[in-house]
């Protein structure tokens, strides 16, 4: 199977994507794997380094559409490259078609197989593969929103740990789940008083056992999400 790596129009902000590493084992077992120039660029990956992984690298990705059976990106196709879509072909990225009714309709139009990482399911019911992006958007929330409220960052100087003598912030999370959790993580290192609110007994009940009062818990309601977001000093919306 040729497998075809286009570069990302859209920019990403972590290091994700097709590494070399991935391209060696695809060669290993007898695949032939198509990058665009300049693909792994925003990861520190040079064309050189694909090269040596096995990979034939290719100057445009109309090259890399036209040669490839399968499609592999990160972020869902624009409508220029959905536009370079087969029937014969499959496309595997994150798509987030409801959002999206142009993709959608193109993508259709293609005739393409499209598969979409964030729906691929195991067999236990969990998503194997939008899980890591949902951790990496928790703890970033986090890393986010502590830059943002310094004073130099158009913020109100609240340092989210505190100092001796200074209250940490106060960071209110809504939803307990994957994102949510992950972000509770980031700020309890951090040292800032954490809210959980969630709709689930039972997830807050999991909450309060794994992190032993460190964090405190309420139920979802019109009147708690109010009282806490209002006292807040970042509140990140994990659902």
């Amino acid at each position: 199977m040729k497998i075809g790596v286009p570069k990302e129009i859209k920019t990403l902000e972590f290091r994700v994507g097709m590494v070399p590493s991935g391209v060696r084992e695809l060669v290993h077992d007898g695949h032939e794997v198509i990058v665009e120039t300049n693909a792994g660029i925003g990861i520190g990956m040079t064309d050189a380094d694909y090269e040596k992984a096995g990979a034939t690298v290719v100057a445009k990705a109309e090259s890399v559409f036209a040669e490839a059976d399968l499609i592999v990106k990160v972020k869902e196709p624009q409508l220029i490259e959905c536009a370079m879509l087969r029937p014969d072909q499959v496309l595997f990225t994150y798509l987030h078609l409801a959002a999206d009714p142009e993709q959608a309709k193109a993508l259709v139009d293609s005739g393409t197989t499209a598969i979409a990482y964030e729906t691929v399911t195991a067999e236990d019911g969990s998503l194997p593969l939008l899980t890591p992006m949902s951790e990496v958007a928790g703890r970033l929330s986090i890393q986010a929103g502590a830059y943002a409220l310094q004073k130099a960052n158009g913020g109100r100087g609240v340092l989210l740990g505190g100092v001796p003598g200074v209250a940490p912030g106060k960071v209110v999370i809504i939803g307990g789940g994957i994102a949510g959790t992950n972000a509770a993580e980031m700020a309890i290192g951090l040292g800032a008083q954490v809210t959980i609110i969630d709709r689930s007994v039972p997830k807050l009940r999991e909450i309060d056992g794994i992190y032993g009062g460190r964090v405190r818990t309420e139920y979802s309601t019109k009147h708690s999400i109010e009282l806490c977001v209002t006292d807040a000093d970042l509140v990140v919306c994990a659902v």
